[in-house]
């Protein structure tokens, strides 16, 4: 099976509301599809979001990543040269996480139709279907509230909730939705890097002695702030995700060196595919570190992806997979069935996907 062409297009799928966080706000999914197609007729297919705020990655340096490093390397090669194939991704252009994302999964993608094998059976096949939660974008107390319980009624017993934009509201945000949903949902919180470390803890901290019961936070502080996560970690009651702190194996390692978080979350678009992503997640469980998969604003073609890693490895113990539920409609064909918070895994070869509606080709 050999790699005769690299297709990419551009898919937009508005979103059912904006989603709001402490670094942007967005009203659509506009995300870059790629389609590996090879001799035998087989096409992989991937996907790459730009989320210039967190990877640094727009949309044109994906195109142009693809345009003038990655299908350069990939053209002509055979897909049973898999190990070579993936190394080369990750080493034809520096960082670029997101491109070399969508390459990577279109490489697994194709080489579980080769063997008619699903890909979260080759990377583990723990179980088949997972539960994720649903996040609530930072808006007014009220407003936060009324999503809540909307999201309850929907069916969600887990909710991630974004705070960061003015933290002296965070509490009564948080105190709010507390009382709307009551005591037996979940709630976790993405701060998004918006606090000091100082400020992480005072809030933290307040928040749980007001019995609002937070289960974790997720990246309270900067990106770059290890020593301040690890300040963080060691002084609040709300256990630590460490999220835009880890691109790469070699950051979770040093976080786990550190002991500066509690918990990892594993993005694709970060790590640069699911083969880092894999190095990571089997990394953690060596040294005993639960794991969260999240995604970023993407369709399904990229958390499809993400649901064969999570249903590969039980490391993995908190799910952030609600990108496609954030959609108004979903153009993809195939792949994992996402039913408000249940998601179930495709057993069809490879990552299941057999088409994406409304691409705009770039070289139509």
């Amino acid at each position: 099976m050999k790699i005769t062409k690299i297709r990419l297009g551009r898919i937009s799928v508005p979103l059912r509301v904006p989603f709001k966080t402490a670094l942007r706000q967005v009203n659509s999914v506009e995300d870059v599809i790629v389609e590996i197609h090879t001799d035998t007729g087989e096409v992989g297919f991937g996907e790459a979001p730009p989320t210039g705020a967190i990877t640094g990655d727009t949309t044109g340096a994906i195109i142009g990543a693809f345009q003038d490093h990655i299908s350069k390397t990939l053209l002509g090669r055979d897909v049973d040269d898999f190990e070579d194939i993936t190394r080369a991704v990750q080493q034809c252009i520096v960082k670029n996480t997101s491109a070399k994302a969508a390459a990577d999964m279109a490489l697994w993608d194709l080489y579980g139709k080769k063997y008619g094998i699903p890909v979260y059976k080759m990377l583990g096949g723990a179980r088949h279907q997972i539960v994720t939660d649903l996040t609530i974008s930072v808006n007014p107390p009220e407003e936060m509230a009324r999503d809540a319980v909307n999201a309850v009624q929907r069916g969600y017993d887990t909710l991630k909730v974004k705070v960061g934009i003015d933290p002296s509201l965070d509490v009564a945000r948080l105190a709010a939705i507390r009382k709307a949903v009551g005591p037996d949902i979940r709630i976790r919180i993405d701060a998004n890097q918006a606090w000091s470390p100082k400020q992480a803890v005072k809030l933290l901290n307040q928040m749980q002695d007001r019995g609002l019961d937070i289960e974790l936070v997720e990246q309270p502080v900067k990106a770059h702030d290890f020593e301040g996560l690890k300040y963080v970690t060691e002084r609040s009651y709300v256990p630590v995700l460490a999220d835009e702190s880890v691109f790469s194996v070699e950051d979770a390692l040093k976080i786990v060196q550190m002991q500066a978080a509690d918990l990892i979350n594993i993005k694709l678009m970060k790590c640069g595919g699911l083969t880092n992503a894999l190095k990571i997640a089997t990394l953690a469980e060596v040294c005993g570190v639960e794991c969260m998969i999240g995604c970023m604003l993407e369709a399904k073609v990229s958390v499809n992806a993400a649901v064969h890693l999570a249903c590969a490895r039980k490391i993995i113990t908190r799910i952030d997979l609600d990108g496609p539920v954030l959609c108004s409609e979903d153009p993809v064909q195939g792949g994992a069935v996402f039913n408000e918070k249940h998601i179930t895994v495709s057993d069809a070869p490879g990552l299941g996907i057999t088409g994406v509606e409304g691409i705009r080709y770039l070289d139509d």
